[in-house]
């Protein structure tokens, strides 16, 4: 791997996205918009249940953005080809993942910021802790969606097969987070399974800002997450293919 390599990938990426208008739009606005229509959702509500489902879909709808977009790019550019020649080259699978990653990093920041920004300073979402920390979970979160998307395209032979994919994958960490149900009155089989799945400690940790000045627990659980970044983009480095069959 080369950190200049790596960076090679990151600028086409963001190049690439950048010409891509309804992408970016997508990437960076659609999160807000869905909290915003959250919130309009329970406007007239006697209880606050925007303040408390809000964090927990502050981490899950990033997730879900960065999980469809990456996974169907890159099985875009392994199917056109693009992939295989850029393996040619002297770039290893490292660089194009870490590239992508780096890439998609930067652009969950600024949805994160976006998001994290309009719900707290617009929408009236009531937080404990610091919002910068909660712009930095947000960001981890989105980079989770990265991680497994990249490592997902690489079982996929089509952007149908990619987006598949979600059902599999997102739709359970969904339901077994805690956003539904708390994870502790789940049935002790469903709890076991939640406490293996990398979503239910970030919307752990988005909880846990909301209603805690206490940060210990939200690095314990952004150290859980960002764990499963790096085994994503390990596994997905290890069964990356150059070209679609």
């Amino acid at each position: 791997m080369s950190l200049r390599r790596t960076l090679a990938v990151t600028g086409r990426v963001l190049a690439q996205i950048r010409r891509d208008h309804r992408t970016l739009v997508m990437l960076v606005i659609l999160p807000t918009l869905l909290m915003t229509l959250l919130w309009w959702m329970y406007e007239e509500s006697p209880a606050p249940i925007f303040d408390r489902i809000g964090p927990a879909l502050l981490a899950i709808f990033p997730f879900i953005v960065m999980f469809l977009v990456t996974s169907v790019t890159t099985l875009r550019e392994r199917s056109s080809g693009t992939l295989e020649r850029l393996l040619a080259m002297p770039l290893g699978k490292g660089d194009f993942l870490l590239g992508y990653a780096l890439a998609f990093g930067l652009l969950a920041a600024v949805q994160s910021g976006v998001a994290v920004g309009v719900s707290v300073g617009l929408l009236g979402l009531e937080i404990s802790g610091s919002v910068a920390l909660l712009v930095v979970v947000a960001i981890v979160d989105a980079v989770l969606g990265t991680a497994l998307g990249l490592l997902v395209s690489a079982f996929a032979t089509t952007e149908f097969q990619a987006v598949q994919f979600m059902p599999a994958i997102v739709v359970p960490q969904i339901l077994l987070c805690g956003l539904l149900v708390p994870r502790e009155s789940l049935p002790a089989v469903l709890e076991a399974i939640s406490n293996l799945l990398p979503l239910s400690y970030a919307v752990d940790a988005m909880t846990h800002l909301v209603t805690s000045t206490d940060t210990s627990e939200v690095w314990a659980d952004l150290a859980v997450v960002a764990g499963f970044v790096v085994a994503g983009l390990a596994l997905g480095s290890a069964t990356l293919r150059r070209r679609t069959p």
